[in-house]
């Protein structure tokens, strides 16, 4: 069971419900008109609040848009190639142990992901949307919604795809190349498509792949 202190649950309730004292701690954290942390909460903060493990790569080509007010964690030999980018400015992100993470993928928490996954080059995986509803405002000043993003362990997802807000694949599940998932995906299954649908299942009686028709 996790304990919180009076001190803690005061500051950071104070610094929610005060505007003025948001705006102020928002402004040390991320430059204006930008969208990524200052060199410091990088360099000093965000050291002491994530977690790296034994082995991680984080390639420098990369860009690690993180801050300290969520959590992101890479787990031990697990590597992010180069040009891809991790922000968990909406929610946290967790890679785990083993787990590849493609040249140029994009990843926006929250999202969970489990160990030894495979994830491709040019794969985009959000957990936020942007509100529409509100005619009289561009999406970008609407409110957003976030819906976690649950990978499974040893899922594979090919290159070009798309994992939506809220979706969960299954253990050793297979994404086709270019597919776009918005919807979970059940455990031991391949799935290709717009959108991506199941055309394969392991039967564990078998122990084989069957199609899907």
């Amino acid at each position: 069971m996790t304990i919180y202190t009076g001190d803690d649950i005061s500051i950071k309730s104070r610094i929610k419900a005060n505007p003025f004292l948001k705006k102020i701690a928002l402004r040390m954290l991320v430059p204006k008109n930008e969208y990524r942390p200052r060199v410091w909460v990088k360099w000093i903060l965000n050291p002491l609040k994530h977690k790296r493990g034994k082995g991680s790569v984080i390639r420098s080509n990369s860009r690690t848009d993180l801050f300290p007010y969520n959590n992101f964690s890479i787990g031990d030999y697990a590597i992010i190639e180069d040009f891809t980018t991790i922000n968990n400015a909406v929610g946290e992100v967790s890679i785990g142990d083993k787990t590849i993470v493609g040249i140029g993928s994009v990843i926006i928490g929250p999202v969970i992901i489990g160990n030894n996954v495979m994830i491709a080059q040019n794969i985009v995986m959000s957990g936020l949307n942007h509100g529409y509803e509100d005619v009289s405002l561009p999406p970008s000043e609407q409110p957003v919604t976030c819906k976690p993003i649950i990978i499974e362990d040893n899922v594979w997802i090919g290159a070009n795809s798309v994992i939506t807000a809220g979706v969960t694949l299954g253990k050793h599940c297979v994404i086709g190349a270019g597919s776009i998932v918005t919807k979970n995906i059940p455990e031991y299954s391949v799935a290709v498509g717009n959108p991506a649908r199941v055309i394969k299942r392991y039967n564990s009686l078998n122990k084989c792949w069957e199609s899907q028709n």
